[in-house]
């Protein structure tokens, strides 16, 4: 695969985004460990901007043409990956391919979700998943530990079985 292929260019950046990257950048710095409320940041960005001169846009500006070059010289070497309509055409997975390992948490799931769908039958699927998340994080160490154990088990299955399919089909 080429080193251009399929990895398109990030896009241009115009100057009012290089002017708030600038304001981001200015507010971490006062204030390292708030919290900020993109809303109101978004609007104080804003009202900067239209106080500005074109003066002092033009430093801006410059940084957004440079970013535009930047660019057109990344896209005319792109070489775009298989798309169907700009949506990415996905690889066909082997069926005779191993299949992967689960993580402990899903093998946790696996043992804990018919407790969970028999004690709230009216669950959702996105409801059951956040009922096991907050019943993993509640598990002792030792129950991990044990789940750990066997996604490592299941970790060498799947590495040996790995190996073989690729000497087959090598």
């Amino acid at each position: 695969m080429d080193q251009n292929e399929g990895k398109k260019p990030k896009g241009r950046m115009s100057a009012y985004t290089f002017f708030v990257q600038m304001c981001r950048e200015e507010h971490r710095k006062k204030h390292p460990n708030e919290n900020v409320n993109f809303t109101e940041f978004s609007k104080k960005c804003a009202e900067r901007w239209k106080l500005m001169t074109e003066m002092e846009k033009k430093r801006f500006a410059e940084m957004a043409e440079n970013d535009k070059q930047r660019y057109e010289r990344e896209m005319s070497t792109y070489i775009p990956g298989k798309e169907r309509n700009g949506i990415r055409i996905k690889r066909k997975k082997d069926p005779n391919a191993p299949k992967r390992p689960l993580s402990a948490f899903f093998l946790f799931c696996a043992d804990e979700r018919p407790a969970v769908k028999a004690l709230f039958p009216n669950y959702s699927v996105g409801e059951a998943a956040k009922e096991l998340g907050e019943r993993w994080n509640k598990v002792p160490a030792e129950v991990k530990s044990k789940y750990e154990a066997k996604c490592a088990a299941e970790k060498l299955r799947y590495d040996q079985e790995l190996a073989e399919y690729k000497c087959k089909t090598n």
